[in-house]
This record gives structure tokens, C-alpha cells and sequence, in this order.
């Protein structure tokens, strides 16, 4: 599956995020994971008025959707016309080996990018990424367990299984941070049929 330059750039971004939250202490990657998916349909109905789309599902059932009034070209869509969505999630993890740095917390960013006026065909794309610092609050060496604290003061064991990861867990202190940055990319492109 090809995906454009914006897609690549904030999925790189995200991922590259880890490098740069700060500039004081050093940060250790820990994971990274991108999954992508993409499904082609075609449209079945249009209610421009209603922003409204009917869209062929799995096995040929109708998939009825309910757009937003940020949908501007609708009016353009025609029954027959191809529609290609493509999703893109990604995680990426790092430890910041700053201890004591204050209790975790967590951001949030969206963004989209419309059809332009050369494009005759609508669609677009949106993206959201949240990230959250996760507090370490205790270490147990013997079990190859983490407990850390999220934004809202609970508490999350976790259990470190890959042995690579359990080599480092005698590195880490109580009160560093591990931030952990979730991306989902979406992007939605039409073609009138030839």
C-alpha cells in the first residue's frame, strides 16, 4: 500500500517524537509499531443535504455513514464512484531518564486536510495523537515487573516478557517516566469510474 508524503510524515514524526520531547534529559526508545489497513468500496447512495453516504460493505451489505457538516464536496461523490480508505495506527514508546519530574500527564492533537480545488474528487485526511506519561512508582526485579501511574492516579502493573527488555529493567528508577505516543492517520480518496 503506497501512502502519500502527509501520511509518512506524521507517522515518521510520531515515531521520531521520541527524540525530541526534550531537550534536559536523554530519552530511550523502548518500542515502536505501525499497522496499516485499507479497504476499497464503492458508493451505492448520496444525500448531500444530509451528509449522508452509503458505501458497500463486506459480502455486499450497505454501510451507512453519517458525515459531519465539514464535508464539503459531497456533492461531487456519484453512485459507482471508487472509495479508498486507508488507516494507519502507530505507537511509539520511550523511557525519559529524568526522575522526579512531576506527575504524568497527557496530550492530545488533531488535525485534517481537505480536498484541495484542483482535486475535483472529494476526500481528505485527519489525524490524532495522544500522548501520556506513565510515572514509574516501583520496580521488581525478581518478577520482571513494572508498576507505573497514569494522568488520572491509577495504578498499572505490567509484566516485562521480551528478555531484551528485562536486561534494562536494572537501569530504570522510581520516578522516571516512560511516554507513550499513539498516531491514527485516515485518509479518504475517490475516483469517478473510467
Amino acid at each position: 500500500m503506497k501512502l502519500n508524503a502527509l501520511t509518512k510524515a506524521i507517522t515518521l514524526a510520531t515515531l521520531l517524537s521520541t527524540a525530541s520531547l526534550s531537550a534536559i534529559a536523554a530519552e530511550i526508545p523502548l518500542a515502536a509499531a505501525v499497522e496499516a489497513d485499507q479497504v476499497v468500496t464503492k458508493v451505492l447512495a448520496v444525500d448531500a443535504a444530509k451528509h449522508q453516504v452509503v458505501l458497500e460493505g463486506a459480502e455486499g451489505r450497505q454501510v451507512h455513514i453519517q458525515l459531519s457538516d465539514k464535508a464539503k464536496n459531497l456533492g461531487k461523490l456519484k453512485v459507482g464512484d471508487q472509495v479508498n480508505v486507508e488507516v494507519v495506527r502507530s505507537v511509539a514508546a520511550h523511557l525519559d531518564t529524568d526522575v522526579d519530574k512531576g506527575l504524568p500527564g497527557s496530550i492530545e492533537r488533531t488535525g485534517e486536510i481537505r480536498a484541495t480545488k484542483d482535486n475535483p474528487n472529494p476526500g481528505g485526511e485527519a489525524y490524532r495523537q495522544v500522548q501520556v506519561q506513565l510515572k514509574i512508582t516501583h520496580i521488581d526485579l525478581k518478577k520482571n515487573q513494572l508498576i507505573f501511574q497514569n494522568p488520572a492516579g491509577q495504578s498499572k502493573t505490567v509484566n516485562v516478557e521480551k528478555p531484551e527488555v528485562q536486561a534494562k529493567l536494572k537501569d530504570l528508577k522510581v520516578g522516571q517516566s516512560v511516554v507513550v505516543t499513539y498516531t491514527d492517520v485516515l485518509k479518504v480518496t475517490t475516483q469517478h469510474p473510467s
